[in-house]
């Protein structure tokens, strides 16, 4: 079967993303993938499913297998909103992951070597703010939802996609917090602002942090907001064990989505399975 795609179907497509409350990022995403396929069909508006197997094929031979499948997922849900259901494509099989990558895992002792240097640097806001974010497991974009009126009832809620969670703020991170604000002068709104008064955004954030690297002895790769959740994930779990409640915490509709957050890397692995002690000498 022939299928036409023209490319207002893809601004169609975006409008309805739009419209079910996708992240700006994630819509980003999904349109340059779709682009990727316009690119390999080369002006060829005549599309069939050997022509989109074919395509499957190159990404396999150019890509990295989870990189593959998640560029075919967002084919895939264009597919359907088109109800061009026959194009769809199967998702490569693959392994389960149960290890992270070392070098982009950061370490609680690395977390407190970050904090010195902000402490040291004088960066009170960022100081507090990345406890904050690590004590808490919010996403970075979440932390304008903490506001000196959530400070009086020790929980803030966040709005995510039409999804309401609650976050707890406890008594030694509400103490802390309510001192920076009494500092900064802070009285009403977002706690983590700006000079002129607006929340902070991610490309702030991310800025500050990296400047913080080379004092602190600690790799680049390892230093972006999103890891400090990944921390916060991985330090619950191995005291408290309970992925379904982790996954409640961090806002995930998915189990599966939170025990990424709690695997360990190789050496931690190795460590664990020397522990089992099942080898004769």
């Amino acid at each position: 079967m022939e299928f036409l795609i023209y490319e207002s179907f893809v601004k169609d497509y975006q409008t309805y993303l739009l419209s079910e409350e996708r992240s700006t990022k994630t819509i980003e995403k999904y349109l340059r993938d779709i682009h990727k396929f316009y690119d390999f069909m080369n002006g060829d508006i005549l599309i069939t499913k050997t022509k989109v197997l074919e395509f499957k094929e190159m990404l396999t031979k150019n890509y990295k297998p989870a990189s593959t499948n998640s560029i075919l997922v967002a084919l895939n849900g264009f597919w359907d909103f088109l109800s061009f259901h026959e194009l769809k494509v199967k998702l490569l099989k693959m392994q389960r992951r149960i290890i992270c990558d070392e070098a982009k895992e950061l370490t609680k002792a690395e977390y407190n070597r970050l904090l010195q240097s902000a402490k040291e640097k004088k960066n009170k806001r960022l100081y507090v703010l990345l406890q904050t974010i690590c004590s808490t497991g919010i996403r970075v974009s979440e932390h304008r939802y903490l506001t000196v009126e959530s400070l009086k009832e020790g929980r803030a809620y966040i709005n995510n996609k039409g999804k309401i969670r609650i976050i707890f703020i406890q008594k030694k991170l509400r103490k802390m917090l309510s001192s920076y604000c009494k500092e900064e002068h802070i009285t009403t709104g977002p706690i983590f602002i700006t000079r002129s008064g607006k929340a902070l955004d991610r490309s702030n954030i991310w800025t500050m942090m990296k400047d913080l690297c080379v004092d602190a002895k600690v790799e680049r790769t390892k230093v972006f907001p999103h890891n400090l959740r990944h921390l916060f994930a991985f330090t619950y779990y191995r005291l408290e064990k309970d992925l379904v409640r982790l996954a409640d915490i961090l806002g995930h509709s998915s189990i599966e989505t939170t025990r990424i957050y709690t695997m360990t890397t190789g050496i931690e692995y190795e460590r664990q399975l020397s522990r089992l002690d099942l080898i004769s000498s």
